[in-house]
């Protein structure tokens, strides 16, 4: 039983032996069948003629081919398609970076000579006589030494190459940023100053147009002389208006509240003011409005008031005053009125200019004091945005030196010299004039009359004024001919006579402001305006006279 038993497991095991042994002689078999006729393929394809290999022109199919064909072809020649290879790629990557260089506009001339330099050996090296007969030539076998020494120029000049180029990365991508953020630094720019212009342009129009209060005030003052005829007839003439002895005030302005304000400034701070006469000259359109508020709120302490029109002083027509000729011309007329805002959002630099009040007759009758007030000896000059803030009888006071005008300098460094005021390219103002010569200010000035009329100043500024007409000698304003008119006849007066720059500047010392006999809002920025800067304009308010009925009934939301 057991040996038939160990019989039958031996013999099935026999069994099963045998029949893996056969299945597997059978795949054996079948594996090296197909093995065969894979190698009788290939070997049938390598035996055939390539006729597809010389029609393979670019460089990338012929590498494909080679590599392909590795196994029949010469081993050299592979080896030279990836030494090509290599050269050709480091090649375009030198043309990326010279053409960044050039791009950028980089001031390293003598890398971007190198990279083009390196970019060209790159490219000549194959066409070499020796390389190209030995190493490129259709169906020629490679030379192993020639491919040596080709392999070894190559290596060397991509070793150069990659020196260089990881040299540059840095330095390029930084260039890169650097140039983008010019290019918006240069966008952005030209924005600014065209808001700037167009801002500046909002602001001029801001400050030279009449507010509603103000055209309000006139029409209200208009209308009660309209309406109380009886009321407001004309005042007989008054001898303090000719008395030399007094203290005499030139105001010369269309703005009724700001005219009341510098007379009641100078009053309230005068030690005594029933010797103070103010000479108020005031176009045509506002003379009724003007009167009349003098005579509904007649000045305190016994000052007296004169005021006349423009059109009341019969000298000052076209045939004498050059301004009033000159406004008569057609190019003076197309300057000012035609076109005007496109003008001057196109001329920042000129566009303030371009305001009709620089040549209109209230702007320059200052140059006809000795005329106006030919019994007078001196007299004191004032602006109609100026505050009053001490008593000013001392500037009568003041020694000249036989000199017309005093004022205060305004010059500081290079600043507020002649040279921005006149053209110093015009031969005659090169002759005539320092350019560094220190300007002075108008708004405050005391005027000697009797050396005005010794010294012709009237005729020097007619002279100059004339020779203006074509704006070569300056551009526009009454500065500019006074600066020329009174060159060597100005004396300087104490600084805090006149502290000026509270129309615009926003930064000036409060001790300077209070130590200031006169406070001037030149600028922009006047104290009626609602652009007014809120740190200086209760200096203007207080001596506005709020209990006047007509100022708040216009609403100047003082």
């Amino acid at each position: 039983m057991a040996v038939a038993v160990r019989g039958a497991r031996g013999g099935g095991s026999g069994g099963i032996n045998g029949g893996l042994r056969t299945f597997f002689s059978h795949r054996i078999f079948i594996s090296a069948t197909f093995t065969l006729l894979f190698l009788a393929t290939l070997s049938a394809l390598f035996s055939s003629h390539p006729h597809h290999h010389p029609s393979l022109t670019s460089s990338g199919n012929a590498y494909v081919q080679r590599t392909f064909l590795a196994i029949k072809s010469d081993p050299l020649k592979t080896r030279l398609d990836l030494i090509y290879k290599q050269a050709n790629d480091h090649m375009t990557l030198v043309n990326t970076y010279a053409a960044y260089a050039r791009k950028l506009k980089l001031d390293i001339s003598r890398q971007l000579r190198m990279f083009d330099e390196l970019a060209k050996n790159l490219t000549d090296l194959p066409l070499k006589p020796s390389y190209k007969s030995s190493l490129f030539e259709p169906g020629s076998d490679v030379d192993e030494d020639v491919l040596r020494q080709f392999e070894k120029e190559v290596k060397e000049k991509v070793k150069v190459a990659r020196l260089m180029i990881a040299e540059a990365k840095e330095s390029y991508d930084t260039q890169i940023k650097i140039q983008k953020l010019k290019d918006t630094i240069f966008a952005v720019n030209e924005l600014l100053i065209k808001a700037k212009k167009n801002g500046a342009f909002a602001s001029l129009i801001s400050a030279k147009s009449v507010p509603k209060s103000l055209h309000c005030l006139a029409m209200r003052l208009v209308g009660e002389r309209v309406a109380n005829p009886e009321k407001y007839k004309e005042e007989g003439y008054k001898a303090e208006f000719e008395d030399p002895s007094l203290y005499h005030y030139a105001i010369f302005s269309d703005n009724v509240i700001a005219v009341s304000v510098v007379i009641r400034s100078v009053v309230k701070n005068a030690e005594e003011p029933w010797k103070h006469v103010f000479h108020v000259v005031t176009d045509k359109m506002n003379v009724a409005a003007m009167k009349v508020w003098f005579r509904m709120r007649p000045v305190e302490g016994g000052a007296s008031v004169e005021i006349n029109a423009v059109e009341d002083y019969s000298f000052l027509n076209s045939s004498y005053v050059p301004v009033l000729k000159q406004l008569e011309s057609a190019n003076m007329q197309k300057f000012y009125f035609e076109n005007q805002a496109e003008n001057a959002t196109k001329d920042g630099s000129n566009m303030k200019f371009r305001n009709p009040k620089y040549l209109s007759m209230l702007n320059h009758l200052r140059f006809y004091l000795p005329e106006m007030y030919p019994k007078l000896h001196k007299i004191l000059f004032l602006d109609d945005d100026v505050v009053v803030q001490k008593d000013l009888t001392g500037l009568w006071k003041v020694d000249l030196d036989g000199k017309v005008n005093g004022a205060v300098e305004t010059c500081f460094g290079s600043f507020h010299r002649y040279a921005q005021y006149l053209n110093f390219s015009h031969p005659l103002i090169k002759e005539r004039f320092n350019p560094k010569a220190c300007a002075w200010a108008f708004g405050m000035n005391i005027f000697d009359l009797d050396a005005w009329r010794r010294e012709k100043c009237t005729e020097h500024y007619h002279y100059w004024q004339n020779l203006n007409e074509d704006r070569a000698l300056w551009k526009l304003g009454s500065l500019p001919p006074g600066l020329i008119t009174f060159y060597s006849t100005t004396k300087s007066l104490d600084k805090s006579w006149h502290v000026l720059g509270l129309g615009y500047n926003p930064s000036i010392s409060m001790d300077e402001i209070t130590n200031a006999a006169v406070i001037h809002y030149n600028g922009n920025m006047k104290p009626w305006l609602d652009i007014a800067m809120n740190q200086y304009k209760n200096l203007w308010t207080k001596y506005v006279d709020n209990d006047m009925e007509f100022v708040q009934m216009c609403n100047f939301g003082l």
